[in-house]
């Protein structure tokens, strides 16, 4: 085969794959969800609520598995510190989620503080998954071809508008308790859990990523008698090491966030209910305000809306049993 052939045949590949990809990229916008609802088709809603906040108005962000939004409650720091945060946690997230969820605030938002629960990171996956993930991130037709069922002549503009809020801020209420001794659980050791490499990778990416857009990165830890020990506490405490950045292990400390395991899970020390994560987030909005010098927004005019989805917050969880 000579080279004018080889090269005919090059740009035959060439065009075919720029083509296939502009026809991936149209049909992409097609399927895009246009509205962060699940009738819309959006995925894990309750995550996605921050796409319907107002443009730079979220101070906090957090990313994570179950335990985060089991463990920290926005509308609670919102009410006693004034600090508006989000919580983009969903049930089993990877790393590759997490980081999804970064970047995508990022677009309208400009978090101070960044926080990853640390359960994540410790969950591992193939680079298949991840290489699919980036995929999906480029052509959502991918991410969201099942929404063939729901559409309809509005998704031929391709033009999105975000409206829903959630109440909660990505924190899901569960006041069901189930509890355990936790006796024990926290035993010291002075061995480290191993973080995969591609973990490893991942968290560096996302620290890095903060630093250059002038948010801090913070690994926090909550309670949890299941997913957590000494040894997982010290693979972090190394990471958080390497990356620069803060690490809080609340599992170290009952003194201050006194966690009642026979009260204070809905499932035996897997997850906190809410009456935990009362006191996670006392202690957690206390910490952030201390430390971060965020803003109080309650008597801000731009964010009425917070106030008053306080006062549902408050009518959902009753307030007369909470800290709030």
């Amino acid at each position: 085969m000579n080279i004018k052939n080889i090269l005919k045949k090059t740009a035959a590949s060439i065009a075919f794959l720029t083509g296939l990809a502009v026809l991936l990229a149209l049909v992409s916008a097609f399927f895009l969800p246009k509205n962060n609802m699940k009738a819309f088709g959006m995925e894990e809603p309750s995550a996605n609520g921050i796409l319907g906040e107002r443009a730079d108005s979220i101070d906090v962000l957090v990313l994570g598995d179950s335990e985060s939004y089991s463990s920290i409650s926005p509308m609670q720091m919102w009410g006693q510190q004034g600090i508006t945060s989000y919580v983009c946690g969903t049930p089993g997230q990877f790393l590759y989620e997490s980081e999804n969820y970064l970047h995508q605030a990022f677009e309208n938002q400009t978090p101070k503080v960044v926080i990853l629960e640390t359960n994540a990171i410790y969950r591992n996956f193939t680079p298949e998954a991840a290489v699919m993930n980036r995929v999906e991130n480029l052509f959502s037709i991918f991410r969201y071809h099942d929404r063939w069922k729901s559409l309809n002549f509005g998704d031929l503009s391709g033009s999105v508008n975000y409206t829903w809020m959630d109440d909660f801020k990505g924190y899901r209420y569960n006041d069901a308790v189930d509890g355990t001794d936790g006796k024990g659980y926290m035993a010291f050791s002075e061995k480290s859990a191993v973080i995969r490499e591609r973990n490893w990778q991942y968290v560096a990416d996302m620290a890095q990523f903060c630093q250059d857009y002038g948010a801090e990165f913070l690994l926090v830890s909550t309670p949890s008698t299941v997913n957590w020990n000494y040894e997982r506490h010290n693979g972090i405490a190394e990471l958080a090491g390497a990356c620069g950045v803060r690490y809080i292990d609340m599992n170290l400390m009952s003194d201050v966030i006194p966690i009642n395991w026979a009260a204070d899970t809905r499932d035996k020390g897997d997850h906190l209910n809410h009456a935990g994560a009362v006191k996670v987030s006392a202690w957690l909005g206390a910490y952030l305000k201390e430390n971060y010098r965020l803003e109080d927004h309650r008597n801000n005019p731009d964010y009425e809306k917070w106030n008053e989805s306080l006062k549902r917050y408050q009518k959902a969880v009753n307030p007369g049993s909470s800290a709030l």
